[in-house]
């Protein structure tokens, strides 16, 4: 008899996986603690350039000249913002893949609190600066927020490696957004930012090549699972195509970003094209990723010969 990867049997291979994984864990988690420093949000807001809203307390009401930021900037802060804003349904399924005890529980609570304070000061910064419209912004929240995100992963070792993946190109987007914000506080909160995002990245990473040195045909096979299917967190917020279509052009972030400092990099801390222990299943999944890596040039490509009229389109509108 067979079973799905959902089924029992799969549930016992994660539940072995996590016991194997426990010492290394906590011992990623020890570094991370000694390596993490502490900040605080409220030193990177501007707090001299804010002011009342309209409403309760009469205050001036946004407009669209106010916002200082490039326009592509408010689009890539919006879509981060919104993105950070979904810790719940990260908390909720990262806490139903982990352990309820030891550093996995340590880990799962610490990376939370670290990432809520995203969220925070980015929210504050864009209000203070009046950088987006703030009826707007609260109205996606509440739609985003609404739909919740679900990875569409099942198994510990999918799980593992979208976190991976996906922390690598978020700690890639804030830096990026920073570079073209054409305000230093702006940047030095936005780099802040993407240093949290890289600590937990190398927990994730690591994690991941000890997956697949135990189990490297499995391993190779959810890569290539996640690799083809990814999309960032944010994919089902409103307007979240559009917006993604305009920071590419901007060089946020693109095909071309995700393939050499997201993929390759990946790649190369994993050993993927250099193992020689993968069975027919996993050399069948290594060659996935090969044409998934060709897809990305392709794309690549086609971006930037449609970036120009991509940028002068955007140069005359505003983040909405």
């Amino acid at each position: 008899m067979t079973t799905s990867p959902t089924g029992p049997a799969q549930v016992l291979t994660d539940h072995a996986l996590l016991c194997e994984l426990a010492p290394r864990a906590e011992r990623y988690l020890d570094r991370h603690l000694a390596s993490a420093e502490e900040w605080f949000p409220h030193q990177f807001v501007p707090w001299s350039s804010g002011r009342n809203f309209d409403g309760p307390l009469g205050g001036q009401p946004w407009a669209v000249e106010q916002a200082p930021l490039p326009a592509p900037v408010q689009d890539a802060l919006l879509v981060n913002l919104l993105t950070e804003d979904n810790l719940p349904s990260y908390h909720l399924e990262l806490g139903l893949t982990l352990p309820r005890n030891g550093a996995w529980k340590e880990w799962l609570h610490h990376w939370t609190a670290e990432e809520a304070r995203h969220s925070d000061v980015l929210r504050t910064y864009l209000h203070t600066t009046r950088s987006v419209d703030p009826v707007a912004l609260e109205r996606l929240r509440m739609q985003h927020l609404r739909t919740g995100h679900e990875s569409g992963y099942s198994t510990l070792t999918h799980r593992l490696i979208y976190l991976a993946v996906q922390e690598l190109a978020t700690r890639i987007s804030h830096r990026n957004t920073g570079a073209l914000c054409q305000d230093p506080i702006a940047e030095q909160l936005m780099a802040r930012i993407a240093a949290d995002e890289n600590l937990h990245m190398l927990f994730y990473r690591d994690l991941v090549a000890d997956l697949f040195d135990l189990k490297p045909d499995a391993a190779t096979i959810a890569l290539a699972d996640v690799l083809e299917g990814f999309q960032m967190p944010g994919q089902n917020m409103p307007g979240f195509q559009h917006r993604a279509m305009r920071i590419a052009a901007h060089g946020i972030y693109d095909p071309h970003i995700h393939r050499d400092q997201v993929v390759l990099p990946l790649l190369r801390k994993w050993s993927v094209q250099e193992r020689t222990d993968l069975t027919a299943p996993g050399e069948q999944a290594r060659d996935r990723i090969d044409t998934l890596l060709a897809t990305l040039l392709d794309q690549s490509d086609r971006l930037d010969r449609i970036r120009p009229r991509l940028q002068r389109e955007r140069a005359t509108t505003r983040s909405s």
